[in-house]
């Protein structure tokens, strides 16, 4: 039977509980076990399909083509492993399926109530994936701050399984804050001592507590923690402010995270933790020997975690690649004609980013045309590679109104086109064509030279695809469709050989990039921008050399 961890937080919300639970996970998966994380949200929402970037940041694709929480992200990016459609649960889902049963009589007339029904559901999603012996430890992120009317049931059937399972398998780790107020030079543990009291009158009393911090927490600050929340000194963890989220498995590992908990979990025989890849690629991170600077032309960038599986991509193909990454926010919908230039001088590559929805369009387009024409390096995701398509075609093939159905159903050049599946589906949630696809990749092209090999799979969310009744004139004209799926004939991936490097794709590699596995494409895009900026920089002193002389 599998161990169980389950992460709660307390004082106020983004203190970091997807890291925290993320790092613990790779510690113990370092140390030889067979882990998995899961998130459960309190909304009510079925999943964060339909909500908008502003409201939820980005909509993570796992595999199998659940849309789920930004931190099922970062459980990817932290142990290289898939997550799931059963990695993320919300109050929608856990209602909609009771109501179904209801609805079906299986509760035989009974009177349904949060508890036991709610909670008996709730139970069941949190030990679903330690049923099959798949993994040894799951760790569970409640969502929401304790407190909040929405979180009460979740944390309900947290108190039950502590009660109902045996006590060496269930360890409850509450991450709290720890403010430091600078007019008093002090650290104040009086918000963790509430916090913890709140969670404790729940009956869920916490077996470890990681306090965030800005200082750090000298012994008394821990024993005075420990003395008035009930636990170990050894189980009031520090966690500081770090540099970068990629250092905290480090730091979680010099305070003995996963040592306490391995030894609540009644855990005695555990190996090393094995993290020479993990710490090299810190060490890449931290020192590059260049700097690229790369645009990012969204219409989201106002939130950051819009795009985080983008920034994370970029920070892992930098490290690959030795340099620092800067990332200059674009907002397309300032972006016109005249000032396209001046918007993007100085930059070593361009990215346009996906996204929904006529705003900004000609924005993306503008700036497309720019990296075409000045053979910036260019990378479009989804909607990037469909405003590619859709600048190609109105500058190039002289189809003059060429668009996408998405933002003018009149177009007579419908270059862009819904997908026939897509076309009679009126339901938003879940419906887009979602998770991993096979695409089979051209011999003799730049992606193949990227990706190595010419099948590859990726993951998709999307409505919109290249329409194929334009192909030849596209192909003939110079752009190369490069990748497409072998079932469909849809058009994955679209270049042009001519350019120093200039692709866009129809589905998202940020979704699998990794710390040890980074995306390919990333990867050799960081690349083409740095070979890109060695170039600039060698005319810059040749020009300096003449002017000397």
């Amino acid at each position: 039977m599998a161990k169980y961890i389950f992460v709660t937080g307390g004082v106020t919300s983004s203190l970091g509980k997807g890291i925290i639970a993320a790092s613990l996970a790779k510690l113990l998966q370092a140390r030889g076990f067979r882990v998995t994380i899961q998130k459960l949200d309190p909304y009510i929402n079925v999943d964060p399909g339909t909500l908008n970037p502003y409201e939820h940041g980005e909509c993570f694709v796992t595999e199998d083509g659940a849309e789920t929480d930004l931190d099922l992200g970062h459980y990817e990016r932290f142990l290289s492993i898939f997550t799931s459609q059963a990695n993320n649960v919300t109050t929608g889902k856990i209602y909609q399926t009771v109501i179904n049963k209801e609805r079906a009589g299986d509760f035989l007339g009974k009177t349904v109530q949060v508890v036991p029904h709610i909670t008996d559901e709730i139970k069941r999603r949190m030990t679903l994936l330690g049923k099959d012996d798949q993994f040894d430890i799951v760790i569970t992120e409640i969502g929401g701050t304790v407190g909040d009317i929405e979180s009460l049931p979740f944390i309900e059937a947290v108190r039950q399984l502590q009660w109902e399972l045996p006590e060496e398998d269930v360890v409850v780790v509450h991450l709290t804050l720890i403010p430091y107020l600078r007019a008093a030079k002090e650290l104040k543990t009086k918000p963790t001592q509430h916090s913890v009291k709140m969670l404790s009158e729940t009956g869920v009393h916490p077996d470890v507590i990681v306090c965030r911090t800005e200082e750090p927490l000298n012994n008394d600050i821990k024993r005075k923690i420990a003395l008035f929340c009930n636990v170990k000194v050894e189980a009031v963890i520090e966690a500081m402010d770090a540099s970068t989220i990629y250092e905290v498995p480090l730091l979680m590992l010099n305070e003995k995270l996963d040592l306490y908990c391995m030894k609540k979990l009644g855990i005695t025989e555990f190996a090393e933790p094995k993290l020479d890849k993990w710490i090299g690629f810190l060490d890449r991170l931290k020192y590059p020997k260049s700097k690229v600077t790369i645009g990012l032309i969204g219409k989201y960038i106002e939130l950051q975690d819009a795009y985080k599986s983008i920034l994370e991509s970029f920070i892992h193909a930098g490290a690959m690649n030795d340099v620092k990454v800067q990332v200059v926010n674009i907002h397309s919908e300032y972006i016109t004609q005249e000032n396209v230039s001046e918007k993007l001088d100085g930059l070593d590559g361009l990215l346009v980013a996906p996204g929904f929805g006529h705003r900004g369009i000609e924005g993306k387009i503008f700036a497309v045309q720019y990296a075409r024409e000045h053979g910036l390096p260019f990378f479009g995701i989804c909607l990037g590679m469909q405003m590619a398509v859709i600048e190609f075609a109105r500058n190039i093939l002289g189809l003059k109104d060429a668009h996408s159905t998405e933002m003018d159903v009149n177009t007579s050049n419908a270059v862009i086109n819904m997908m026939e599946l897509q076309k009679k589906i009126t339901m938003k949630g879940g419906t887009m064509r979602l998770g991993a696809y096979p695409c089979e990749i051209k011999k003799g092209t730049l992606a193949e030279k990227i990706y190595g090999t010419n099948m590859i799979s990726e993951r998709h969310r999307h409505r919109y695809e290249f329409n194929n009744d334009y192909y030849e004139q596209f192909e003939s004209n110079g752009m190369v469709m490069s990748g497409k799926n072998p079932e469909t004939g849809l058009v994955e991936i679209v270049e042009l050989p001519s350019h120093p490097f200039f692709i866009g794709v129809q589905y998202h590699p940020e979704l699998k990039s990794t710390v040890e596995r980074p995306a390919p494409l990333f990867v050799s895009f960081i690349a083409a921008a740095k070979l890109h900026n060695e170039k600039k920089s060698a005319v810059k002193s040749h020009s300096l050399q003449d002017a000397l002389i």
